[in-house]
């Protein structure tokens, strides 16, 4: 929840214009979820190879949902993607994981492509966590369904917000992957699972990327905090895309 004005977003949209430039990302997918009211001054400013996701949405298509917004809404104004199911969701709103589960059908319904968000809080048993949350978030996703989701880990604990002293090990996260592949081929087996993107997310940077998402074989980065500073945004991208 920021550039809570015009000019925060114009300056915004302006510097990562100039980060970017005419760099060329031959092996990665871009996107940028910024809040509901700047998706169509994104949308009209960025351009086409960098995709355009909102940080959440509603599963009803239309109707009595007062201060909701439908897939619909956010399709027709250019996205192609949506986060459910992120930690903020879960913590200040009580999300739960039939909630998300509504969502993701609605999502891929409504030709969206989720980028669900699965993690542990402190304490909790990783794999335990990340299971449960899969088998809820996901009953009912065909196999055709499947490989439009992308799965994020994001432990809670390592998130900005939370202020960790240090993300995750290589072998944490990679762990993680393990136990999100697994569910992922007993589910749906293992050539539908070789398709489906798995990512990180939680305080990822140009100082740990490599550690983080590079080492441990993930396929991407949800990147938070970072995405608010584009050129420090723009250094993950050029990491990642090298490797």
């Amino acid at each position: 929840m920021n550039l809570v004005n015009s000019q925060e977003r114009d300056g915004y949209l302006e510097s990562m214009t100039k980060e970017f430039g005419n760099k060329k990302f031959k092996n990665s997918e871009i996107v940028i979820c910024p809040a509901f009211v700047h998706l169509e001054a994104f949308r009209k400013s960025c351009k086409k190879w960098l995709k355009i996701g909102a940080q959440d949405m509603f599963s009803e298509p239309r109707g009595s949902y007062t201060g909701e917004v439908s897939p619909l809404m956010i399709k027709n104004y250019g996205c192609e993607y949506v986060i459910l199911g992120h930690s903020d969701r879960r913590r200040y709103f009580s999300e739960n994981d039939h909630e998300i589960n509504l969502k993701i059908i609605a999502a891929l319904k409504n030709g969206l492509e989720p980028i669900l968000c699965v993690g542990e809080n402190r304490g909790q048993r990783a794999e335990t966590v990340i299971k449960e949350q899969l088998q809820n978030c996901l009953k009912g996703v065909s196999r055709g369904k499947i490989e439009k989701v992308t799965i994020c880990y994001e432990p809670v604990w390592a998130i900005s917000s939370n202020n960790p002293k240090h993300p995750p090990t290589t072998n944490e996260i990679m762990s993680a992957k393990l136990v999100i592949k697994k569910f992922l081929v007993d589910n749906f087996g293992a050539r539908v699972a070789e398709r489906v993107r798995i990512i990180y997310g939680g305080s990822v940077d140009a100082g740990n990327v490599y550690e983080t998402c590079i080492n441990s074989g993930m396929n991407g980065a949800l990147v938070g905090k970072e995405s608010l500073t584009p050129h420090r945004f723009v250094r993950v991208a050029e990491i990642m895309d090298g490797c």
